[in-house]
């Protein structure tokens, strides 16, 4: 599994000109899903991201983690997080997983962030989607269960 998590001031994903999901502070995770990731993959993903120390302490530095600092997540479905741009100008996405696999997986690391405490929001799986946001930082960063 790939995210691309983003520290946000705010955050929302609308469908068809409606709010589908949105967050204040907090994480924006674009969660992509490949055909040999398994749900333990999606439980890692889930527990690190929630884990990661992306959030300033008292002085400033960036030592807390989401569930530390009561953030929620806003969690949007990207297969195109595996688009393949080496040949040609048009991205391959061989490697993204099929929407049963991945929807499977989705929902997996969905759960379980909420299981670790955080409140969580999402996009709609496989939904033309618009993502709204303000960055904070900016600080992006790219996670991969891929060993």
């Amino acid at each position: 599994m790939r995210a691309v998590v983003q520290r946000v001031r705010s955050a929302r994903v609308l469908v068809g000109g409606s709010v589908a999901g949105d967050i204040g502070a907090g994480l924006l995770v674009l969660l992509g899903v490949t055909h040999s990731d398994t749900t333990a993959d999606a439980r890692f993903l889930a527990s690190k991201v929630c884990g990661l120390r992306v959030f300033e302490d008292a002085a400033g530095r960036m030592n807390l983690s989401a569930a530390d600092v009561a953030a929620s997540l806003l969690v949007v479905s990207q297969f195109t997080l595996y688009g393949d741009c080496r040949k040609g100008r048009r991205p391959s996405f061989d490697a993204a997983a099929g929407p049963e696999q991945a929807q499977a997986l989705y929902d997996t690391f969905i759960a379980e962030s909420r299981a670790l405490g955080l409140p969580v929001a999402t996009g709609v799986f496989q939904a033309h989607m618009q993502v709204e946001l303000v960055n904070d930082g900016p600080v992006t960063l790219i996670l991969d269960t891929a060993r």
